[in-house]
């Protein structure tokens, strides 16, 4: 085929799916899911555009990360303006806030959001180059009980959807005093061990030395095995904020691990980070994190008020529920499909289908002239329960016969009658 869509994509269908996660079906429920859970606990749904200047991820997500260096969608417009595709929601949620002034609306902001984010990466199992994310942003509370809703919020969704086995792993990198400490520790760790690191951690070591902590590299995994720990460099004021949050959580009732390993791909994290990891996706098993970024609005031009959010990748979450076969619920489907049998039987046929789906039920009607037995056929392809057949007979009696396609029973009903005979099966 000569065009197709473009690689590390794909396309999200109302069925004939290469896999069952792409289907359209299966994204609405999770959508609506994750609409629910996110009204119930309070968040208001932001929309921000697909694509910003691209100073905003230099400076919000930081130089160093991986995003920033090596994944970024960023091309020139035609007014030589650097623009990027959002590789993120975070970054881009915080400078709607700072630029239509909402702080002046409130002291406390709590804002979800969903679309596609773009990263130019290799596509693989789980990682897609343009791919979905759900996210949340608590603003202006920098409480650990803050922390613990917004890890909360993430676990009910997943347990919403039907997800199990799920394991949320929490650290923190401290207030800034902290990470200085920690800083130098590790540099001193990993100064006998320069010439090992690989080109990329090299340059790490110079510029930020925690993000060598989230290096792929097999030789960088095995010489951090042995660094110092965050947790060993806290100041009084951070580990209190820490254990609360620990505390928080067992109160809750939501299992963790402490992972000191834990420091996040993104420059803005201060004190809280999480990961939540599913055993039912190999290498790529995150299916979900986040953290605190105090000091990311103020970076960006604001107050400074503290914020903690997360953002999940859904094709990640319906992979999870692909693998641990969960199932879901029968998807919205027309409960009646008119066949007319003949020219003169169309057009009460469309008046019905009309008048069933102005009073909230749902209809389709056979608008090609197929034979009934192909009608049929496309009744049920269409996983709708109910045909109603209209021909000569049915007209000069204003009747119809209504048929049920799972038990192949077929009754006559008036015209008048249907509404409320559908609206009672």
């Amino acid at each position: 085929m000569q065009n197709q869509m473009p690689k590390g994509t794909f396309d999200i269908l109302p069925y004939g799916a290469e896999e069952e996660w792409q289907s359209s079906d299966l994204w609405q429920f999770v959508e609506m899911t994750l609409r629910k859970i996110a009204c119930d606990y309070g968040y208001r749904e932001i929309r921000t555009p697909m694509y910003e200047m691209t100073g905003l991820f230099d400076r919000g997500i930081g130089e160093t990360s991986d995003i920033v260096t090596k994944e970024m969608f960023t091309f020139q417009d035609k007014g030589g303006r650097s623009i990027t595709l959002r590789p993120e929601g975070t970054a881009a949620v915080m400078r709607s806030f700072v630029e239509h002034n909402l702080a002046n609306l409130g002291a406390v902001h709590k804002f979800f959001y969903t679309g596609p984010m773009f990263r130019y990466e290799r596509p693989q199992s789980g990682r897609y180059r343009q791919h979905h994310q759900f996210g949340i942003e608590a603003i202006g509370n920098g409480t650990p009980e803050q922390d613990a809703e917004v890890i909360d919020l993430l676990m009910e969704f997943y347990h919403r959807l039907g997800l199990k086995h799920l394991k949320v792993h929490l650290n923190t990198v401290g207030d800034l005093e902290s990470r200085t400490r920690f800083r130098n520790a590790l540099l001193d760790y990993l100064r006998p061990y320069l010439a090992e690191l690989s080109a990329e951690s090299k340059i790490r070591f110079e510029k930020n030395p925690l993000r060598i902590l989230d290096s792929k590299d097999p030789k960088d995994k095995e010489i951090v095995k042995g660094a110092p720990s965050i947790l060993h460099s806290l100041t009084a004021a951070a580990k209190s904020h820490f254990d609360a949050v620990c505390r928080c959580l067992e109160a809750l009732k939501i299992p963790y691990l402490v992972d000191d390993k834990i420091v996040r791909g993104l420059d803005y994290y201060n004190k809280t980070v999480f990961e939540v990891m599913a055993g039912d996706l190999g290498a790529q098993n995150t299916i979900g994190a986040g953290g605190r970024y105090d000091g990311l609005i103020a970076m960006l031009g604001g107050p400074d008020l503290p914020s903690v959010g997360w953002a999940t990748g859904l094709e990640r979450v319906m992979q999870v529920m692909k693998a641990q076969k969960v199932s879901v619920p029968l998807p919205c489907r027309p409960k009646v499909y008119f066949i007319p049998m003949g020219d003169e039987a169309m057009e009460p046929c469309l008046e019905l289908a009309t008048k069933c789906r102005h009073h909230g039920i749902g209809a389709d009607i056979e608008l090609s002239g197929r034979k009934m037995q192909a009608a049929i056929q496309n009744a049920l392809r269409a996983e709708i329960p109910f045909c109603a057949i209209i021909g000569s007979n049915e007209l000069s009696q204003r009747k119809l016969q209504l048929k049920n396609l799972q038990t192949r029973e077929q009754r006559e009903i008036p015209f008048d009658a249907l509404l409320k005979e559908l609206s009672h099966v």
